[in-house]
């Protein structure tokens, strides 16, 4: 429809229950325009005699199907000189999102009107008392915010004491709101920023209080500096600790009381719950924000008017049955799963308990026999040069894609049954069959340069990254055959998998001698550096960590028939990556600080705050009011 028929005939996308609202609302603005038009300025803020003539013009109007609700227009004109950097973010993200679409030709694009308000926050007991005289302008960078809520709220918000736990998308989005709002921005003001991560190239598309020169720069310190370009009269301060049970004498009880509130940037559950509890203990206001991809949402927690936030469960959380890893993988998410698990199985444990042995002997102690194996191993086949890691690499791919093939299928042969009639290698078990190695296959070299490197990182042994050269190496390593050993156990269950053998007492005395005297000898070499090996944390940034990972679960999907994934797909499931759009943050971190105006206030009416849920692929938000919290009865009286 053009606009002037869309205005008197609207389109308007709410359910059944906030038809007549947004409606209402629809009636409003044009009574607002219309107000506008009259007397050539918008109402003054909390002015009676501007309030009624935008109602008497709403009234004129006559365009409402359902009768118009006056307390909503009175509210609307009331506050309509005001602006609230909150209400922009949301309404901006929802914009964004619908040009998004536009660009993309991806969702369906919202068709006619969408209504979105806040009017919760003018029924709050501070904000219905106020007066013309509190809302007018001071001549502040506030005065959109004042002429809402009144000045000496916008006192209360810089008096405020805050912990953002997280400088993420979330935090970003947040930081800037609250620089804007004036959130301690006041002499007693504090704002707190944690987050123990650092700037990566990631990040910078989303999280736009980075630049790339903080690359590798902690993310609260960058953080808090943005913050203070923006209102350099924010309170804030940067730490770089995460918030858990490791640090709790750091952000005990006492810390926790000395808060306000608490707003969560938080993108794991657990650490989400252990936020939530310590603010549960401690009776202070917690404004928990999560998203992913288009979906976000915002739960306010007020001690003793909500219930406590429900712990929310991971639709996966990328863990599989050992054995269904080990052996049966039917997935590509299986694949890359076991080579997340390979680089720490190959570069980062047993270079940590190697480190600890030298350390300290006693450590052997508490290793099982297994992994005191992996430390024998790793101090035998130390390298000395890239020739002694290609060696040591190509052995390990004939070891995985090749040898533990051939054996699985020694024990379990294509033709195997269970029992009369019912083959073993059926529905989700795929029958695999062991590679042949070649230097000239990509997917192979691949392999090869990236195990050797980070094997050599470990090590500090220099890399090489010539193709050639190491094809060249390749060429003449030559590899005893394999064979088979009879009677051996593969675990079907993980119960099976799980249940070790021990190694007998003797054959553990004997590695423990070796592993003492083999320590004694590296001890007196005075070449050896200390510690001596580096443990390699996998990075998703690090393109070499990640062509390992590609490579390993490519072989491992071609051992089994599983389709291969791509560098970015393997990226993006062996990292992890949630997908982050910087329109569902914008819009989370608007609904989060709709929530903390209302702590502000002090709110003790349940009715006013809302937990948020929000579709951006269609446009949805679904505001509703919290639960109460449980409540027990001791003898006669509740608790």
């Amino acid at each position: 429809k053009p606009l002037c028929q869309a205005l008197e005939e609207p389109k308007i996308k709410a359910n059944s229950e906030e038809l007549p609202r947004s409606r209402s609302l629809h009636t409003a603005f044009q009574a607002l325009h219309a107000f506008r038009r009259e007397q050539g300025h918008l109402p003054r803020p909390r002015a009676p005699a501007d309030t009624e003539r935008v109602l008497q013009l709403a009234r004129s109007l006559g365009t409402q199907e359902d009768p118009l609700d006056e307390d909503i227009v009175r509210a609307f004109a009331s506050v309509s000189a005001g602006d609230l950097c909150p209400v922009a973010a949301v309404v901006g993200a929802l914009a964004a999102q619908e040009v998004l679409k536009a660009i993309t030709r991806k969702f369906l694009p919202l068709n006619q009107w969408l209504y979105f308000d806040a009017l919760e926050c003018l029924a709050l007991a501070g904000a219905t008392q106020l007066t013309e005289t509190d809302c007018a302008p001071r001549g502040s960078r506030y005065d959109g915010q004042i002429a809402v809520f009144g000045a000496n709220f916008q006192e209360q918000l810089g008096r405020q004491k805050y912990l953002v736990v997280g400088a993420g998308a979330i935090g970003c989005e947040l930081l800037k709101n609250f620089a804007m709002m004036g959130l301690a921005a006041g002499p007693d003001g504090e704002l707190v920023i944690t987050d123990m991560d650092t700037v990566a190239l990631s990040n910078l598309h989303r999280q736009f209080l980075y630049r790339s020169a903080d690359i590798s720069k902690p993310k609260s310190v960058v953080a808090a500096r943005a913050v203070q370009r923006m209102n350099r009269d924010v309170r804030v301060t940067a730490h770089q600790n995460q918030v858990g049970p490791a640090t709790e004498t750091l952000y005990g009880d006492n810390f926790f009381r000395h808060l306000d509130g608490v707003a969560s940037a938080l993108d794991t559950l657990e650490a989400r719950a252990y936020l939530e509890s310590c603010c549960f203990r401690c009776r202070i206001p917690l404004v928990d924000s999560g998203t992913e991809g288009l979906l976000g949402n915002v739960l306010p927690m007020v001690p003793a008017l909500t219930e406590p936030l429900k712990p929310a469960s991971a639709p996966g959380d990328g863990t599989f049955p050992l054995c269904t890893l080990r052996y049966f993988p039917c997935t590509i998410q299986h694949t890359l799963q076991w080579a997340r698990d390979e680089f720490e199985g190959l570069f980062q444990l047993p270079a940590k308990h190697v480190n600890q042995f030298m350390k300290d002997p006693a450590f052997l102690e508490q290793l099982p026999a297994g992994k005191a194996l992996e430390v024998q191993d790793s101090l035998r086949e130390r390298p000395r040069d890239w020739r002694d890691c290609v060696c040591w690499a190509r052995r390990h791919w004939q070891s995985r894609y090749h040898n533990d093939i051939a054996q699985l299928l020694h024990t379990f042969p294509p033709e195997h049954e269970t029992s009369p009639g019912v083959p073993f290698w059926t529905g989700d078990r795929i029958c695999p069959h062991p590679l042949t190695f070649n230097p000239d296959n990509d997917t192979h070299l691949d392999y090869i340069l990236a195990t050797a490197h980070l094997f050599a990182q470990v090590h500090r042994v220099p890399p090489c990254r010539d193709r050639k050269a190491t094809q060249d190496i390749l060429r003449g390593v030559v590899l005893p055959p394999f064979v088979p050993q009879e009677r051996l156990q593969i675990p079907l269950t993980q119960e099976q998998e799980e249940a070790q053998v021990p190694m007998d007492h003797r054959q553990l005395t004997e590695l423990t001698q070796d592993l003492l005297q083999r320590r004694q000898e590296l001890m007196g070499d005075e070449e050896a550096q200390v510690p001596l090996m580096e443990p390699i944390h996998f990075e998703k940034d690090n393109d070499i960590h990640v062509d390992f990972i590609t490579a390993a679960s490519n072989l491992r999907a071609e051992n089994y028939g599983i389709p291969p994934a791509n560098w970015l797909m393997s990226k993006r499931i062996a990292g992890r990556i949630m997908p982050a759009i910087i329109t569902t943050t914008a819009a989370v971190a608007g609904l989060a600080c709709l929530e903390i105006y209302k702590l502000v206030w002090g709110c003790q009416d349940l009715s006013c705050y809302r937990n948020n849920n929000i579709f951006l692929r269609n446009c949805l938000l679904l505001r509703t009011q919290p639960l109460p919290p449980p409540t027990y009865r001791v003898g006669p009286s509740p608790w």
